[in-house]
C-alpha cells in the first residue's frame, strides 16, 4: 500500500477544498453530495450526534447560514492506498474567540467519487 500517492492526495485535497468552500458558503447541496448517502455514515458534531445520511441531511438543512466563516490551520490529509484517506484540521471562528475547533473526516473513493463516511467536530479552549 502506498501512503500519500501524489495523484490520490491531490484528488482528496481537491475534495476537501470543495467541502470547505461549500461549508462556509452554506452550499447544502454540495455538502450533502460529499457525504456518503448511507445509513452507516456518521457525523459527530460540536453539539449533535448524527447517525445516517438522513440525520446529517436534516441537520444541514436546518442549520443557520450565519457565522460559518472560519480560518483553517494545521490541515493534514493522508491517503492510504488509492481509496481511503483522512483529513484533519483545526479551525477558528471570529464569533468564538478563545476557542479552537477540531475536525476529522474519513474519506472513501466510491464509483461516484470521494465521499466522507465519518466525521467528527469538537471545540476546545485555546
Amino acid at each position: 500500500m502506498q501512503i500519500d500517492d501524489p495523484e490520490v492526495k491531490a484528488e482528496v485535497e481537491a475534495a476537501f477544498r470543495r467541502y470547505e468552500a461549500a461549508l462556509v458558503g452554506n452550499d447544502v447541496a454540495t455538502l450533502e453530495a460529499l457525504f456518503r448517502d448511507d445509513a452507516r455514515t456518521i457525523r459527530y458534531g460540536a453539539a449533535e450526534n448524527l447517525y445516517g445520511m438522513e440525520a446529517i441531511r436534516a441537520f444541514r438543512r436546518a442549520r443557520s447560514p450565519q457565522g460559518l466563516a472560519r480560518d483553517l490551520a494545521g490541515t493534514v490529509i493522508t491517503t492510504y492506498g488509492r481509496d481511503f484517506a483522512t483529513a484533519m484540521t483545526l479551525f477558528r471562528r471570529d464569533g468564538a474567540p478563545g476557542r479552537i475547533g477540531r475536525q476529522s473526516q474519513s474519506w472513501v473513493r466510491f464509483p461516484e467519487g470521494w465521499r466522507v463516511v465519518a466525521a467528527h467536530v469538537s471545540v476546545i479552549e485555546a
